[in-house]
């Protein structure tokens, strides 16, 4: 059923009303969460917080704000995600610019940030005089390696991608947040452009881990709209993993970190591919217990 339009271009229309439109047009749509997305999109067109749309339910909206909104609304009905609407997400508390050139951040990724944060903060106490070098594979909006800058005003930082849009799009965040001068972003698939002298101390990365054989099991805001070689691998959906594991074991130095995020089902998978050259290998879960985070240090022996 496609959704209802503006109820009239010449008449204001009250908050609660066109809110309650909204979300039925989205419910009929079958999209998930909408009333989330009708908040969100309503917050957008108002430039508002979630608060103001409920102290204020019956302020009269200008039909030229109830028409933009329902466009919107017309929009997300056909599954294109609600950031790629509004251009935003936010992840770690900093605001991302968000295009359809890279993945939308997702809170399960701050799991992976936490990880990264701990053995990046244990590496730094060891004493060394020189900066922690750590690097972020697959980068995309450029979350992660600038999740990790604001907690680490001391640490190099580089992020990885194959995308050059993908990758115009981390500078600009970079940029807005104030962190360019901190962190750096390179063209490159995976760690090819690193000679062998790098020792690293910390290589992190949320590859795409959707196996071939699994694109129907994947939510049709992802399958239809995120860039799909950003959450979809080859074959089983391992063999990043693989590459990216033996770059790392060449590149970090002795004791030296890995952090991964891992796909649902996967983290055996992942947990076996860091055998020989790792130690301490670790997986943890997410706040609903499902395995999100594979670690392991470089070998000493």
């Amino acid at each position: 059923m496609p959704p209802r339009l503006v109820p009239s271009v010449d008449s204001s229309v009250q908050l609660r009303q066109a809110l309650r439109t909204a979300i039925a047009d989205l419910q009929a749509a079958d999209i998930p969460s909408a009333a989330l997305a009708a908040e969100l999109l309503l917050m957008h067109v108002l430039r508002c917080d979630r608060a103001y749309l409920y102290t204020n339910p019956e302020t009269e909206l200008a039909p030229e704000t109830v028409e933009r909104y329902f466009a919107l609304i017309a929009e997300r009905a056909t599954g294109r995600p609600t950031q790629y609407i509004t251009g935003r997400q936010e992840f770690w508390g900093l605001d991302f610019e968000v295009t359809p050139e890279v993945l939308i951040p997702r809170p399960e990724t701050e799991h992976l940030v936490e990880t990264a944060l701990e053995l990046a903060r244990a590496g730094s106490s060891k004493g060394s005089d020189r900066p922690l070098r750590i690097v972020d594979v697959g980068t995309g909006s450029g979350c992660i390696a600038l999740a990790l800058a604001s907690e680490l005003p001391e640490a190099l930082i580089v992020g990885f991608d194959i995308s050059r849009p993908a990758l115009d799009v981390a500078r600009r965040n970079a940029g807005r947040l104030g962190l360019s001068s901190r962190v750096y972003f390179v063209q490159s698939d995976l760690l090819n452009c690193l000679g062998s002298a790098s020792a690293l101390d910390l290589v992190v990365s949320n590859p795409p881990y959707v196996g071939g054989d699994e694109l129907d099991c994947v939510q049709r805001e992802v399958r239809e709209f995120e860039p799909r070689i950003a959450w979809c691998g080859a074959g089983r959906g391992d063999e990043i993993y693989t590459r990216l594991f033996g770059q790392a074991l060449e590149l970090l130095r002795t004791g030296g970190h890995v952090a991964v995020e891992v796909g649902y089902n996967q983290a055996g998978i992942v947990a076996k591919l860091l055998g020989a050259g790792w130690a301490g290998v670790e997986l943890r879960p997410d706040l609903a217990g499902i395995p999100r985070v594979a670690m392991a240090e470089k070998s000493r022996q």
